[in-house]
């Protein structure tokens, strides 16, 4: 991809993002199984007359639209963050165990407590993604060293893998559960109705408002903790507002939509070889990035096997895999 280098190419190339996620907005908004038109789409917001396709525009897509935009950006951000914490190309929100603690909390409600309402789910996940964010951090931090991007890693690794197995457990021994949890765990925006994105918006607000606040000190902490010492940095205290940012932002996405993957990994990698390092410019560059990728997937998915549709999830694992494979491929290469 062509590197954008003067401040008027970045500019430029923000607004064409900004563009490009408008169109790909109304156009989440107008197509689908049901077939609806973009005048029928504007008609319905100027002249709601409650006729079937007005309602499934007002209170289908419109609502699903806005849910796969909020969760693409805070996915795409916190794998920013969470690739300059851990200094890994690959680390993702899945790093820190969030989808994992938040599938857990989901499965346990479910087969133990028969929770069976998906605004339910959105506070129970919520609730699960930040025990296991927290319990990562709590024991990154133990040792001497106090919290370093290889203990986080380990960390995450650790607490991922006793959840998923948990998890499996419970849903081994319970199908009545398998059944009710088993496409939101696949990660999907279809049936999210907006109270659950209005429920954890202040949330995901704060998160990215911090991280757009913290992307001047990630810089210098990208140069290494040693020089940002050097230059008056507060590390520690960085990434414990930086791991809050995480949690708030992915927790809150998979609160709404359940672990849909690889946004994390990608994006960032998209916005650095378009800008470069310069978290000013990447955080932004990659909040609408994700937006767009998941805008995409979720449109693309209502296609592959219509009538029925495939969970985002999916779709963004097979976007996905391809560029994590090369990724790993380019990073054992250069070693």
């Amino acid at each position: 991809m062509m590197l954008l280098k003067s401040t008027s190419q970045k500019w430029l190339g923000l607004l064409g993002l900004c563009l490009s996620f408008l169109f790909l907005l109304c156009a989440s908004i107008v197509f689908g199984y049901t077939n609806t038109t973009w005048q029928m789409a504007f008609e319905s917001f100027v002249s709601y007359d409650g006729s079937n396709e007005h309602i499934v525009l007002q209170t289908v897509r419109l609502p699903r639209a806005l849910i796969a935009s909020a969760v693409g950006a805070c996915l795409a951000v916190a794998g920013v963050l969470m690739q300059t914490l851990t200094k890994n190309p690959l680390a993702s929100p899945g790093v820190f165990g969030i989808n994992a603690g938040a599938g857990f909390a989901v499965v346990v409600a479910v087969a133990v407590f028969n929770v069976s309402s998906l605004q339910a789910y959105t506070w129970i996940a919520f609730l699960g993604a930040g025990i296991a964010a927290f319990g990562v951090y709590m024991i990154g931090s133990f040792g001497r060293e106090g919290l370093t991007p290889m203990k986080l890693t380990l960390a995450g690794a650790a607490i991922a893998a006793m959840f998923s197995s948990l998890t499996q457990g419970l849903l081994v021994l319970n199908e009545t559960a398998l059944e009710q949890v088993l496409f939101w765990l696949a990660g999907s925006v279809a049936g999210r109705k907006l109270d659950s994105l209005i429920a954890v918006l202040p949330y995901i607000s704060v998160g990215l408002l911090l991280a757009f606040f913290l992307s001047s000190k990630l810089n210098l902490l990208s140069m290494g903790e040693d020089v940002a010492k050097g230059l008056g940095l507060k590390v520690g205290f960085i990434k414990l507002f930086s791991a809050l940012c995480v949690i708030l932002l992915a927790g809150g996405a998979v609160a709404v939509s359940g672990p849909i993957g690889f946004v994390g990994i990608v994006i960032p990698h998209i916005a650095r070889s378009l800008i470069g390092i310069n978290h000013k410019w990447v955080i932004p560059f990659s909040a609408l990035l994700g937006a767009i990728l998941l805008l995409l997937a979720d449109i693309s998915s209502r296609y592959i096997m219509m009538p029925e549709e495939v969970p985002v999830g999916v779709m963004t694992a097979v976007i996905g895999t391809p560029f994590f494979i090369y990724i790993a491929r380019r990073g054992f290469n250069a070693k």
